[in-house]
């Protein structure tokens, strides 16, 4: 078609859509209209328009309806003389307001619908939940309708999946870093070596490798199994729960504003700590962390204060320290516990190694760094464009390196050291959704991240991409602003980013509903073999370094109706909106963790208690929380020993008959209302409540 023939009017006149029996719009030239230039593959206009004549009514039948868009200097030029043309069996004639032929909306609807064009026309919303009177849907971080919709591509973007097994994680695997590899192996009848063999050939001494690397080769095989040792039930979601770097604490963070502390110094028996409690909370405990001297829990609400508690169970005096991260030292910023300084939300917060800083990642679009004894925080870091969901230092011994992710799909690089123009030492670009959770191995190289684009990345310190260069990227374009926690995520809408500088991409595990964290599995008991990430289908998902799936937790089969129905436990107000069925047993695996030293394996007499432990939003409707404990017991579904596997308890591990008992009737009042937080709530002390 020549430009002649090609008009359009100026987007500063409203011309009459009358006068109009013929639109114009060239979909290969039009850029960030309707479609991309890439979208050709998804949309042929030839292909389309010409099945679409067949289903039109009557009124459209011999009527092609074309789009085209002039360029600048053709509008210019045709300027003040527009001239409309009526496109019929393939001529071009100049159409008469007469006869101008009205389109009705449903006719469009079915010409284009087939072409994938509807959404065009469709109300925007989150899913398919309708926007408030402030034009905002819903905000809550929980389960709700999976609407999906065509993923619009992106000039430069690629579908092609990567390669798994990874040959850049083989090399990984083979350098020793991540665990210790087989002198020799059965690859001809494939052969796995079970334990009783391995620890025969220890103690014969008949292999070349030295006691202590076999006592390696033998631990870092050993994955917890699906069935529960111990499911600790909860009367609220669970967050987030880790052990210390002993392993001799555990702690879980719940939706009622409570921080649960045990004893696990004896992995066999857990033994109930104390409970530390978030006053005047919002929403749900964020985050916590753990001091490296185990004498202090640090943990967050969506507020800008992070409560300090001490873990010692004697001491008299329980309450809280507030650390006010939007002080910065100026005293006209001091204001009163949920005073004007609480104006962000805090997602993540890390300890450093020393003990000394709190860094935060914040609603603000920041990083925060606290300085405890000197009660402020020191240094702000506004580097992001989004959310700051995740933050973590680089080295547990040094306090200097800072990595954050953020929902504008970047991990940046800080380096303390170097920050007289407050820019970021570097940029981990690769994910095309926002950042949920980032881990460091802890030497100052190894960096994990899970990202709502369905993937868990390895990133590598010294591949980082420089920041002139990310400078030039807009991270925003491989982004299609997809709401993990009411859509549904395709296989056939995955992408790969054009600049993706990571070094291995781990998929297949569901990101969700929620920030799902990821880890990297201890040095001590699997010798860094692994990586693993919670998922929303409800299993703990274990990966070898090249990508390939070393093996699943499925908490949701170990913990399938491990409680009765109690309709007082349901967020009513929740579910109407969410649609989310409370008769539905669901699971959703927020984080993991892997007790840092069991299996111990050494001396004439093996502990083969490997230990992993999920926290989850689990049970009827997933409107309530559970901690389950998993060990390795060679794929026995019973157990000898006692107690016997899936134990029920409560939240102060003590055996609770009402857990297996019927469903009980609704129409009592409880302490348990809904959880949904949209206002500040003062939570009470487990001694009020029991736990």
């Amino acid at each position: 078609m020549s430009s002649g023939e090609r008009t359009i009017s100026s987007r500063s006149q409203s011309p009459d859509p009358s006068s109009h029996a013929t639109n114009l719009y060239d979909t290969t030239e039009a850029e960030g209209e309707w479609l991309d230039e890439d979208d050709s593959e998804y949309f042929d206009p030839a292909e389309d328009f010409e099945d679409a004549f067949e289903d039109a009514d009557d009124g459209l039948s011999g009527v092609e309806i074309d789009f085209s868009l002039s360029s600048s200097d053709e509008i210019a030029e045709q300027e003040g003389s527009e001239t409309e043309t009526e496109t019929t069996q393939g001529r071009t004639q100049p159409a008469s307001r007469g006869g101008a032929i009205q389109v009705s909306h449903a006719q469009i609807m079915r010409l284009f619908g087939h072409a994938g064009l509807r959404n065009l026309f469709a109300p925007h919303t989150l899913g398919n939940q309708p926007l408030d009177d402030n034009g905002e849907g819903n905000q809550d971080e929980e389960e709700g309708n999976t609407y999906s919709r065509r993923r619009r591509r992106t000039k430069g973007s690629s579908t092609s999946v990567p390669a798994v097994p990874s040959e850049y994680g083989q090399r990984l695997m083979a350098t020793g870093t991540f665990g210790d590899n087989e002198y020799y192996e059965d690859k001809l009848r494939k052969r796995k070596k079970r334990l009783v063999r391995r620890l025969m050939y220890r103690e014969l001494g008949t292999q070349s490798a030295t006691p202590n690397r076999m006592n390696k080769l033998i631990s870092q095989g050993l994955i917890p199994s699906s069935n529960a040792d111990t499911i600790i039930h909860y009367d609220a979601r669970c967050y987030s729960g880790q052990f210390s770097d002993d392993g001799n604490f555990f702690f879980s963070c719940a939706q009622d504003f409570k921080v649960r502390m045990y004893d696990t110094s004896n992995p066999y028996k857990w033994k109930y700590y104390k409970t530390a409690v978030y006053p005047y909370g919002q929403w749900t405990i964020t985050d916590a962390s753990l001091s490296p001297d185990n004498k202090f829990l640090a943990y967050s609400s969506i507020r800008s204060i992070v409560c300090l508690a001490s873990t010692d169970p004697n001491l008299s005096d329980d309450s809280p320290l507030f650390l006010d991260f939007s002080y910065m030292g100026q005293r006209d910023q001091r204001g009163p516990f949920g005073g004007a300084s609480s104006h962000f939300g805090i997602w993540s917060i890390r300890f450093s190694g020393d003990g000394r800083e709190v860094v935060a990642g914040t609603s603000d679009h920041s990083v925060y760094v606290y300085d405890i004894e000197a009660k402020k925080s020191i240094l702000k870091i506004a580097g992001h464009s989004d959310d700051v969901n995740a933050v973590c230092f680089g080295d547990n011994t040094s306090p200097h390196i800072l990595y954050s992710g953020s929902d504008d799909t970047l991990i940046k690089v800080w380096d303390r050291r170097s920050m007289g123009d407050s820019r970021e030492a570097g940029v981990f670009m690769g994910h095309t959704e926002g950042l949920t959770y980032v881990d460091s191995k802890g030497d100052g190289r190894y960096v994990l991240s899970n990202g709502k684009d369905q993937t868990m990345k390895l990133w590598d310190l010294r591949k980082m991409m420089p920041t002139e260069k990310a400078s030039r990227h807009d991270p925003a374009r491989y982004s299609t602003g997809f709401d993990y926690r009411f859509m549904a995520f395709s296989e056939a809408e995955y992408q790969t980013h054009p600049h993706d500088c990571s070094l291995v991409t781990f998929r297949g595990h569901r990101v969700l509903k929620t920030l799902i964290r990821c880890h990297f599995s201890p040095p001590g008991s699997t010798d860094s073999r692994y990586v693993y990430s919670g998922s929303e289908d409800g299993s703990v998902y274990v990966y070898h370094m090249d990508a390939t799936l070393a093996g699943t937790i499925d908490v949701n089969k170990a913990t399938h109706h491990s409680r009765p129905k109690d309709p007082d436990l349901y967020g009513h107000q929740y579910e109407m909106r969410s649609n989310r069925n409370p008769d539905t047993w669901k699971t959703c695996v927020r984080d993991a963790s892997w007790h840092p030293n069991a299996p111990v394996v050494a001396g004439k007499k093996p502990f083969l208690k490997v230990t992993a432990e999920a926290t989850s939003w689990n049970g009827w409707g997933m409107s309530t929380g559970t901690c389950t404990t998993h060990s390795w017991n060679d794929g026995a579904e019973e157990d000898e020993g006692e107690p016997k596997m899936g134990l029920r308890v409560n939240q102060r591990l003590e055996e609770d008959k009402d857990l297996y008992d019927q469903p009980r009737p609704s129409g009592r009042m409880s302490q348990f209302r809904s959880r949904l937080r949209g206002r500040m709530v003062r939570a009470t002390d487990d001694n009020e409540d029991g736990g």
